[in-house]
């Protein structure tokens, strides 16, 4: 079946479906990786949004059980050169097309995608519509038009209860709560592999209700959509500041930052793959790191709020990590739990672990 990219310039792209073949308006954006398709459909932080993948052959190692981000996954649509139907691994348990047609993300193969990928960093991450080939592209330019961004990704993804983990760890390893933006299971993954026992909550916990559970520390997780829409979540943050050990990633990074005060803007086409340098400005060193994000912490409110910058992307000098030492609080923007990409920045984790053991 023919299926139609129509992007908000009236630009469109004619492919072949796979997956669900839904209509879809979501968010454009593209993704470096060579490996990782699975882990990628099932971030959460891809929640309303279609991905270009750059990397031309998805779909050749199939699918497993093992390896999911999320139990449901959300993210719109995944747009490739070559999709491969008949995977070639002995893990996999069923295809890249029937998983996505599971949990409707519609795809489309066929696509000149270094051309969508060079369309998007020229017009910056767009609306688009996916849909049958019959409709024009200027039909689908006024659809567009009509349509805007949700501003409830976090709230969707989010737990709905308090779920713990690692309860071989309950009464010998820190007590970590994560408050869940749209975690990914590596990072609860990790904590528990590093004899943690996780506390996961609801993005909208109360600060109340944290001190009730006493934690060792706090992590505040990943996630979709505009950090500034997470009012509820930053007024806790901020309430919790001193008060327990902080580590934020990607969104949680925002969100620590704007709880100080600090502000956030939205890139032209945002990082999304498993190649993006990092500079620690405290070690000097250099970190190839996994990313996933649309926004960034903007340098001189970050200064102003009496925070300091521990790492930048050498690629832009956008702000990569943050920390208040008075606080015991820090946060990077990239993904130190990998899954999929680079395990160069495991260590924040044993930083986190370290911080709240001295606490």
């Amino acid at each position: 079946m023919q299926r139609k990219i129509i992007l908000e310039d009236g630009t469109s792209y004619v492919g072949t479906s796979f997956g669900s073949e839904s209509d879809k308006k979501l968010e454009l954006v593209f993704n470096t990786s060579m490996v990782g398709y699975q882990e990628i459909i099932s971030d959460p932080s891809y929640t309303d949004q279609a991905v270009v993948m750059t990397y031309p052959i998805i779909g050749n190692y199939g699918i497993n059980s093992d390896d999911f981000e999320t139990v449901t996954p959300s993210i719109g649509a995944l747009i490739v050169k070559d999709y491969v139907d008949e995977p070639s691994n002995f893990r996999s348990e069923e295809s890249l097309s029937e998983c996505m047609a599971k949990y409707d993300i519609a795809g489309v193969s066929g696509i000149d995608t270094r051309s969508l990928t060079r369309k998007i960093r020229e017009i910056g991450s767009c609306k688009v519509l996916i849909t049958n080939d019959t409709v024009s592209d200027e039909e689908g330019k006024k659809i567009l038009e009509a349509w805007d961004y949700a501003h409830d990704q976090v709230k969707r993804v989010s737990t709905q209860a308090e779920v713990n983990y690692g309860e071989k760890n309950k009464d010998k390893g820190p007590k970590i709560v994560v408050v869940d933006c749209g975690v990914k299971m590596n990072i609860i993954r990790s904590l528990v592999e590093m004899g943690c026992y996780v506390v996961r909550v609801p993005h909208n916990t109360t600060s109340k209700r944290i001190e009730e559970i006493n934690p060792d520390g706090i992590l505040l997780s990943n996630g979709p959509g505009n950090p500034e829409d997470n009012e509820e979540t930053i007024s806790t943050v901020k309430a919790l500041h001193g008060k327990f050990p902080i580590m934020g990633i990607c969104l949680g990074h925002q969100i620590l930052a704007l709880s100080y005060g600090a502000k956030t803007y939205k890139l032209k086409f945002g990082h999304r793959g498993g190649n993006h340098p990092v500079k620690n400005l405290d070690t000097d060193k250099l970190e190839i790191t996994s990313q996933n994000h649309s926004y960034a912490v903007d340098t001189e409110s970050a200064t102003k709020a009496g925070l300091e910058i521990t790492h930048i992307n050498i690629l832009d000098n956008t702000v990569e990590g943050l920390k208040c030492t008075k606080d015991k609080a820090f946060s990077v923007q990239y993904h130190p739990e990998s899954a999929p990409g680079p395990q160069d920045s495991k260590y924040l984790f044993e930083s986190f672990i370290k911080m709240v053991e001295e606490k």
